[in-house]
């Protein structure tokens, strides 16, 4: 019988191809045809009708191999919400996955027929993080998955460029729930929110790639303003689509979940000291963080090399954000990375002289250290003991003895290791013969943290 998590996975990815035809048999009816234009050398496609108005074109999205098959059975597809239902409550029941609170789900199904993901709007916030448990195949913590908001994000330019627009928000909204307003804003007269009195609320953002500024830019394909953020031009680069799991599934666009994380990374540290926003960015980040060193590491290293490539404001940011992680989840993504603990200034490796013992299972001498008010498993092999600090053949007891007389000097070529030299296992250094000869030589010079930051490039 296949493992859990592979009936899982293989079940959503079932649900998210239907959510797809039929998201997309929903938006294109039968009396109409296909049509492609190339603009700047790539391929869009766009549906158009006829009527007594004359021809109308709805924009599809970008020439991909997924794409043009959906156009070739399109004529082909037929309604299956009662599997799609059955689909998405095993997936709720039997594996536990998160379905975002009914009202939001609402919402969100709404701005989906409307054609918010079509006309490549990307859902972000918590409500997008609901889907990573299904996309990476993990449990998420419960109380990172609670919001009342719902943000959608979409480049200013990508608005003007599908020639293509969904009814105003409020339109949409209010069909939800008749109490869905604006929300004034102190200055100027663009609106880029939307609440209900049930305090859902809805915003609209949009990337800022010059200088920093709160003046809304408009979205033309969806009516309305948008509040311009910064980094989220990195966050919604390329999204994938999703299943939100809200009564037969809503198809959406949501960030890569690399993406998502790194950028939680890197707006913690742009919030206030103690908001509640910032702990919850953290703990979302963290999560995905632990998922994707064993789901996807080349994703996570290649999204990494990107957001640290764009800065020193970035990789500064990236550093601090990563210094407020779990010890255990922060090194496991340093290996992922290649990266050295030196990178974070404030970390250091200490020793209290606590009484070390022979681990006969690993065959080594085991002392304990301590590293940002937690504790380090740290090591020194027999054959690393036998080889340099003594005649081979001793017992284990006298390799004890052995070590405590080079304690000091061991323990040098443990921090050595732990800060300089790349992860090897979470929150834990061996010292092995091989590592000797070369750490000698680097406990002789102190540790750069200078070179240490240059190499989380």
């Amino acid at each position: 019988m296949p493992p859990p998590t592979l009936v899982m996975q293989t079940t959503y990815s079932e649900l998210l191809d239907r959510c797809a035809a039929t998201a997309f048999t929903d938006a294109f009816p039968d009396d109409g045809v296909f049509t492609s234009k190339t603009i700047k050398g790539r391929r869009y496609w766009y549906f158009q009708t006829s009527s007594n108005g004359g021809r109308a074109q709805k924009y599809v999205g970008p020439e991909t191999p997924e794409l043009l098959e959906r156009i070739a059975h399109h004529k082909q597809a037929r309604d299956d919400e009662r599997e799609r239902r059955a689909l998405v409550s095993t997936l709720v029941r039997s594996f536990g996955l998160p379905r975002p609170l009914p009202e939001i789900g609402n919402v969100i199904e709404a701005l989906a027929r409307a054609g918010v993901f079509r006309l490549r709007g990307v859902l972000v916030g918590t409500a997008a993080y609901q889907a990573y448990a299904a996309i990476l195949g993990v449990r998420l913590p419960i109380s990172s998955l609670q919001t009342n908001d719902v943000d959608i994000a979409q480049h200013a330019n990508v608005s003007i460029a599908v020639e293509d627009r969904t009814p105003p928000p409020i339109d949409i909204l209010s069909k939800v729930d008749e109490s869905f307003r604006p929300v004034p804003r102190i200055k100027g007269a663009r609106v880029t929110s939307y609440m209900a009195k049930s305090g859902v609320r809805v915003d609209f953002l949009t990337p800022n790639k010059g200088a920093d500024t709160d003046e809304p830019r408009l979205l033309p394909a969806f009516q309305t303003a948008a509040q311009p953020l910064r980094f989220l031009d990195y966050l919604i680069h390329e999204p994938q689509p999703a299943v939100l799991l809200h009564k037969a599934g809503i198809h959406v666009l949501v960030p890569t979940p690399e993406r998502y994380a790194i950028h939680k990374l890197i707006i913690a540290r742009r919030r206030h000291a103690g908001a509640a926003k910032r702990s919850k960015d953290v703990q979302q980040a963290e999560s995905l963080l632990d998922a994707l060193v064993k789901t996807r590491a080349f994703e996570l290293k290649s999204a990494w090399e990107e957001a640290v490539g764009r800065g020193r404001k970035w990789r500064d940011l990236l550093i601090e954000g990563m210094a407020q992680l779990a010890p255990r989840v922060r090194d496991a993504v340093l290996k992922t990375l290649g990266v050295p603990r030196a990178t974070f200034p404030q970390l250091d490796l200490t020793f209290n002289n606590p009484p070390p013992h022979y681990d006969f299972s690993r065959d080594l001498v085991s002392f304990a250290g301590e590293a940002a008010g937690r504790a380090v498993q740290c090591a020194i092999s027999r054959e690393a003991l036998d080889d340099h600090f003594g005649p081979d053949g001793r017992s284990n007891a006298e390799r004890v003895e052995k070590f405590l007389e080079n304690r000091s000097f061991i323990e040098q070529l443990a921090r050595a290791k732990y800060l300089s030299w790349p992860v090897e296992e979470p929150e834990a250094v061996l010292v092995k013969t091989m590592d000797v000869p070369r750490l000698r030589e680097e406990i002789r010079r102190p540790i750069s943290k200078s070179t240490a930051k240059r190499s989380v490039k």
